[in-house]
């Protein structure tokens, strides 16, 4: 059994040298031709029409969806469709991305003429320079591989990956030079996650106004505990006579002093709080928030009040809001 366990590490080991060996030889290749694909797609009036078949297709799909998100219109299109009617979405303004191995697959061979006839511009993803589909193209970015990484050399294993890692480089190539912010990525996804973590700040699930526990420094740790109670969070901040944040007291803290003093109710939350908490702003992400939270130097927090420049408390934000918000 040894044995057999020690066989699986081996081959899965050979098959991730010999793919890593397939991206060093790709980054070491990847130049002018890799430059004129991008000054393309950056120059395209219309979408990035990616076409690929069997494993070349998947990947092809994952290229477009990628272009899409990115910010670059992009949709995928099946070879075998596109010759049975669906070539009726491709314009002369649109670029098509071949992605295929061989470079000789005979469904391309009957898109090319009337790709030529439309001056549609092509580039190709392919492991063969000397193929009908890189002779047909205008910029040809070349994956030629030494070796599939299967022991029969045929799975195409090494030359897929190696065509979607070149995907991601175009995309993200086009989007830098696009200077594509978080802001733009966030709009186009407004109902994933992705987008929620570039989108959320601090500011929008934050308990402000009413909703804000706070009490002033002559405030007795008696009445501290009813604004916490009524607030339900767990907390009050405390300001000083400027209206600025002065310090903080939790529940946690509360049974702390209680076990410590039971008659430290009386006595004025200035003697008790803690001084200068840990806060944050408004227009912070919220994950940036949580990651405060949860970086704390003195350990894991739960909470942190949002302040103004003046350090006045504009509310307070908890981990539970960033956790309803599907951000943790």
């Amino acid at each position: 059994m040894k044995n057999d366990r020690a066989d699986i590490l081996k081959a899965g080991r050979e098959v991730l040298s010999l793919e890593i060996e397939g991206l060093e030889l790709l980054r070491d290749a990847v130049g002018d031709d890799f430059v004129s694909a991008v000054e393309s797609i950056l120059a395209c009036r219309g979408k990035v029409i990616v076409c690929g078949i069997g494993k070349s297709g998947i990947v092809a799909r994952k290229i477009s969806a990628t272009l899409s998100s990115t910010g670059t219109p992009s949709v995928f299109l099946h070879p075998v469709e596109a010759a049975h009617g669906d070539l009726g979405m491709v314009s002369a303004d649109d670029i098509f991305l071949a992605v295929s191995k061989s470079g000789g697959d005979g469904d391309f061979s009957t898109l090319i003429p009337y790709l030529k006839d439309k001056k549609v511009a092509i580039i190709s993803i392919t492991g063969s320079g000397d193929s009908a589909l890189a002779k047909a193209s205008n910029v040809v970015l070349a994956i030629d591989m030494e070796k599939e990484a299967c022991p029969m050399d045929i799975v195409p294993t090494t030359s897929t990956t190696v065509s979607l890692v070149l995907g991601d480089a175009l995309a993200v190539a086009v989007f830098r030079s696009r200077d594509f912010s978080r802001e733009d990525f966030a709009k186009l996804h407004p109902s994933g996650i992705l987008g929620k973590r570039l989108l959320l700040t601090t500011r929008d699930l934050m308990h402000s106004g009413d909703g804000m526990p706070v009490v002033d420094v002559g405030t007795t740790l008696r009445e501290a505990l009813i604004e916490i109670v009524d607030k339900r969070l767990g907390c009050t901040g405390i300001t000083d006579s400027s209206g600025r944040l002065a310090g903080l007291i939790t529940d946690g803290d509360l049974k702390r002093i209680l076990l410590r003093d039971p008659g430290a109710l009386e006595s004025p939350v200035s003697e008790l709080m803690t001084k200068d908490p840990r806060t944050t702003r408004a227009d912070v992400l919220a994950v940036a928030a949580l990651e405060e939270m949860e970086m704390n130097p003195g350990g894991p927090i739960t909470l942190l009040f949002v302040t103004d420049d003046d350090g006045r408390p504009e509310g307070v934000i908890h981990i539970h809001d960033i956790i309803r918000a599907g951000l943790k």
